[in-house]
Parts: structure tokens; C-alpha cells; sequence
């Protein structure tokens, strides 16, 4: 899902680059992929905090077993 994401963000971004140079920035087309990319970014944040979070309460658990 990660490596989806990751993907998507840079062809969104490479498409928002190209429309900027061509259309111009205040372009609806343009404003539109900024805000597509905005929304991809914050989905993988999400999704990565998530699985950072995850692994932690593994590893806590680990050490409380070795504690006992």
C-alpha cells in the first residue's frame, strides 16, 4: 500500500509540475493536483505514523516479556 502510494504521489507530482509550467500556477487544473497531492501525502503520513505506532507497541510487548 505504501509503495502504491509512493507512486502515486510522484506522478501526481509530475503532472502538477508540468500543468504549473504550462497552465501557470492559479490554473484550475494545476490547483486541482495540488490538492490531489496534499491528499495522497496525508494519506501515507497516516499510513506510515500507523505502522511506526505498530511496531513500537511490538517491541514494548517484546520487552515485557523478557521481563518476565
Amino acid at each position: 500500500m505504501v509503495n502504491l502510494l509512493l507512486k502515486q504521489m510522484e506522478q501526481t507530482r509530475e503532472m502538477m509540475i508540468r500543468s504549473g509550467v504550462e497552465n501557470g500556477l492559479q490554473n484550475a487544473k494545476t490547483i486541482q493536483l495540488s490538492r490531489r497531492l496534499d491528499q495522497l501525502m496525508n494519506t501515507y503520513y497516516r499510513q506510515t505514523a500507523f505502522e511506526d505506532e505498530k511496531e513500537q507497541d511490538e517491541e514494548e510487548d517484546c520487552s515485557n516479556i523478557d521481563r518476565v
